[in-house]
This record gives C-alpha cells, structure tokens and sequence, in this order.
C-alpha cells in the first residue's frame, strides 16, 4: 500500500513538472517601494524588471496582479524575433495546443501614461493594447522589448517616413542598446529590464506557429519582488 502511495506521490509531482504548474505568487504591493524591483520567473529563465513611479498606474495595476497570482501559469502567447515578446493573457493558462491566445483579460482599460524619455528600447517593459484611439492599455497584457540596433542610415529613412525627428536620445539608445522605436509614443511603457536581457533573445528565438505562438510552450511560473 506505502508503495502504491508513493508511486502515485511520484506520478504527480512529475505530471505538475510537465505541465510548468506555477509556484504560487504571494506578496505585498504596500511594501515596496515607488520603484521596485520583481522577478518575472519563466520556464525559459528569470528576468529582472523595474516599474517606473511616473507610470503609476500601470505600476500598481501590475502589482496587483503579480501579488495574487494572476500571472502564475500563463503563457508567452505572441512571440516574434526582433520584435518583442507578449504574455498575460489569463485564458492561455492550461493553454491548449495550437490555440490563439491574446484577446483575454480584465474589461477595464488602464489610462495612457505615455511619459516622454520612456522610449521602447530592448528590455523596455509595456502594455499591450488594442486599436482604441486613447491609447488605453489591456487590464493585464504586456510585453517585453527586443528589437533591433539600427544604423544611422536606417534611423534617417524611418524618419522621413515618419515625418517627425527623433530625439537625440533616442538615435543613441537606438543605435547601441537596439529597440523598436516605432512604437513610441503608442503604447505606455512602464517599466525596463534590469537583469536576464539573454532570456528575452532566447525566447525570441524559439520556434512559433503561423500565429507567432511558441511550439513548446513558455510559462511564467511566478512573479515575486527581487
């Protein structure tokens, strides 16, 4: 009896370990600091994330979410190379295989906090949103920032295109650290990466569906403060 107890104890535990069950998230929000720090612990490695106080909105809203699990378990849904990569959607927990995820989430909208000198370089951490024209953010989706460094050559002609000078911060960040900066002023970043940049590029660069869903699936398991 012990041994088939035990059998069915070790069945589980590695059927938890296959299906990337979360860790459990737990933590208070009131007890940090205006601009924390919190580790976003994925199947794929760990990253190190610091929220802006100018966006404090955003800011609490991710807290909130992080302190009760409401990311544990959930897929990076929309993955693509040079880009960024996307997760917090709530539906894509339990994900089954070969579904299109991304339209989950809170109804309520955050208000923009567009703040300028917040530009979308690599590790930039920003809210996703849809095509509404206050720019308003998902209730929990985000993404992360991967992009590209770009020549001065490059930045000219996007800028043509465009219409409207860059800052000369942003050829800086754009031609050394890399980013996507057709996205500023669109969406709110609200945070950057400050640890664990190589987890991004390695799941950048898995293998995707036609949907830009990773093959093998890639979990957030918890985020908790640094």
């Amino acid at each position: 009896m012990k041994t088939k107890v035990l059998i069915l104890l070790l069945t589980a535990t590695l059927f938890m370990n296959c299906n990337a069950q979360p860790v459990g998230s737990s933590f208070d929000p009131k007890s940090l600091g205006a601009s924390p720090e919190l580790v976003i612990e994925t199947t794929s490695g760990n990253i190190t994330v610091k929220l802006y106080a100018e966006t404090p909105q955003h800011r609490d809203n991710f807290l909130k979410l992080a302190s009760t699990g409401y990311y544990d378990g959930v897929i990076f849904h929309r993955v693509i190379a040079r880009f960024m990569i996307q997760t917090g959607d709530p539906d894509s927990k339990q994900p089954e295989k070969g579904k299109m995820y991304g339209m989950g989430g809170p109804k309520e909208r955050i208000p923009a906090e567009i703040i300028p000198g917040r530009y979308h370089k690599k590790g930039a951490l920003a809210a996703a949103r849809d095509n509404n024209p206050q720019k308003a953010s998902s209730g929990s989706q985000f993404y992360m920032v991967q992009g590209n460094v770009f020549t001065l050559d490059e930045l000219a002609r996007y800028e043509q295109q465009r219409g409207q000078p860059l800052t000369p911060e942003q050829t800086a960040l754009y031609t050394t650290v890399g980013g996507a900066p057709w996205l500023d002023g669109e969406y709110t970043v609200f945070g950057e990466v400050t640890e664990g940049l190589e987890i991004i590029d390695r799941i950048a660069a898995v293998a995707k569906d036609r949907n830009d869903r990773p093959l093998d699936d890639i979990f957030i398991l918890r985020i908790m403060p640094k």
